[in-house]
């Protein structure tokens, strides 16, 4: 089976299609407390999101074109040469079938020329969340729950270790 993913950008004609996402995970929506989003709410985030230069919402689709997920993400936040992704989200029949992997290997692929480093957000009290990023060899960068904590994993090595690589070849 291939295991790649296409990455569709969210504009507001497909306002539908995430919320649909949303409505068939809602463990995601209970694990925070919170409700699913209305189809408005999701209007007005993809609006908002629009108006920021360096926030990409995408839709995730596997090889057959089914949708799996979706990835909420900024390039160059919070400083310049990061890639922090605030949301990365399976389908509830979608989870437990390497996706989350797959999407989020993906984005480190695309990103890693140009990023130093990817963060990652786990929301709430999420250990599933946060071994999944500790699995793709994230670490534990700080904690600022209740509300989150943040998982980082640098995509290229300090300027000093490259030199030392290049010296050692």
């Amino acid at each position: 089976m291939n295991r790649t993913l296409s990455f569709t950008p969210l504009t507001l004609i497909s306002a539908p299609l995430l919320h649909g996402l949303y409505q068939d995970t809602p463990g995601y929506f209970q694990l925070l407390g919170g409700h699913v989003p209305t189809l408005g709410e999701v209007e007005r985030d993809i609006e908002t999101a629009h108006h920021d230069r360096r926030r990409h919402l995408e839709l995730l689709h596997d090889p057959q074109g089914r949708l799996v997920g979706s990835v909420d993400y900024k390039t160059d936040y919070p400083d310049p040469g990061d890639l922090t992704i605030n949301l990365l989200l399976i389908r509830e029949d979608q989870q437990g079938r390497g996706w989350g992997k797959v999407a989020a290997r993906q984005l480190e692929r695309r990103y890693a020329p140009s990023k130093r480093r990817v963060l990652a957000s786990v929301l709430g009290d999420n250990p599933r969340g946060a071994h999944f990023w500790e699995r793709l060899g994230y670490r534990f960068a700080l904690d600022a729950r209740p509300a989150m904590t943040w998982y980082a994993k640098e995509l290229t090595p300090p300027a000093s270790r490259r030199t030392n690589l290049l010296a050692g070849a």
